[in-house]
């Protein structure tokens, strides 16, 4: 059975279509619209052009799964794209109007739950702590032993910051100092209260996959590898900090799509993995979509199962 999900970032809008069978998922197609909705925020509201944007988007999705043959279980949902906008309600009713699917607008903290459930269908993991870095928000979960301690929700992220703190495309001296301050100004709302180090960090999201590519392309991991140090993170964003050509060069032909948002993104990383004295940072391929699939799509549907069968 196919299930498709569309999930309305900050950043970038993305369509995943899984296979399930027996509760296990295969993804069989991916796709993304660089959308950068957070860029069409102004005064707490998304405009009319970032909504017909997120619309467009959708709707060449609706034609791709179409032309798949894709017609049912098709799921939309958003993150702090829309839940961190004063003009939601309206949103989602235009969106509706113009595509025909309801968006499921989720919490900060369901996000965190979810991207932390997402990872663990991909890794075999009892202790530590999670870290999703969005456009507009970032998600972070402590856990030990299985058990979550901690999850929190943060109004900032990669795109939010390049918006409200660089003036360039590539952030200067002031602009370091600019996102420095909103990260720690962030965190200080809701302090990350830890018990001790947290070694392993595990990571999900465009930033996170980003800055794995870096790692790769500069040889301080190998080509497969999956997994950083504290060092080698540091090393990373020595390049992406240093020599403004060079770091320009090698993201136009690494990732050029996140030219603008990487240097953000990584300072909010190598940030929150000091706090936590973190040791070796691992990166996930799965993130909030399959938590929303295991979590809230197959779960959902076994429990409606289950009532029918018991009535």
């Amino acid at each position: 059975m196919k299930y498709s999900v569309i999930d309305i970032g900050s950043n970038s809008i993305r369509l995943t279509v899984y296979k399930v069978k027996n509760g296990k998922f295969k993804i069989l197609f991916k796709a993304k619209k660089m959308a950068g909705l957070a860029g069409y925020v102004e005064n707490g509201c998304i405009s009319d052009v970032g909504i017909d944007l997120a619309c467009e988007s959708i709707m060449e999705f609706k034609s791709t799964l179409q032309s798949l043959g894709i017609t049912e279980r098709i799921y939309v949902f958003a993150t702090a794209s829309l839940r961190n906008v004063v003009n939601t309600d309206e949103t989602v009713a235009k969106i509706f109007k113009a595509t025909g699917f309801n968006v499921d607008v989720i919490t900060g903290e369901e996000e965190a739950m979810l991207g932390y459930a997402g990872i663990l269908q991909e890794l075999s993991v009892s202790s530590g702590a999670f870290i999703d870095i969005g456009g507009a928000s970032t998600e972070i979960v402590l856990f030990e032993k299985g058990r979550i301690l901690l999850s929190k929700s943060y109004r900032m992220g990669s795109l939010k910051l390049y918006k409200d703190c660089v003036k360039h495309i590539l952030p200067g001296k002031h602009s370091f100092k600019r996102i420095k301050h909103a990260i720690k100004h962030e965190i200080d709302k809701q302090p990350l209260e830890t018990s001790g180090k947290y070694s392993k960090l595990i990571c999900t999201g465009g930033t996170a996959r980003s800055v794995l590519k870096f790692a790769r392309y500069l040889e301080i991991i190998d080509p497969g590898n999956n997994t950083m140090t504290s060092e080698d993170l540091k090393k990373v964003g020595d390049f992406l900090t240093g020599d403004k050509r060079s770091a320009a060069n090698a993201i136009l032909k690494i990732d050029p799509e996140r030219i603008h948002t990487i240097i953000p993104g990584y300072m909010i990383l190598r940030y929150i993995s000091r706090k936590l004295k973190t040791k070796k940072l691992t990166i996930s391929s799965y993130g909030v979509r399959e938590g929303y699939l295991c979590q809230k799509i197959l779960k959902q549907e076994k429990n409606t199962v289950i009532r029918r069968t018991e009535n």
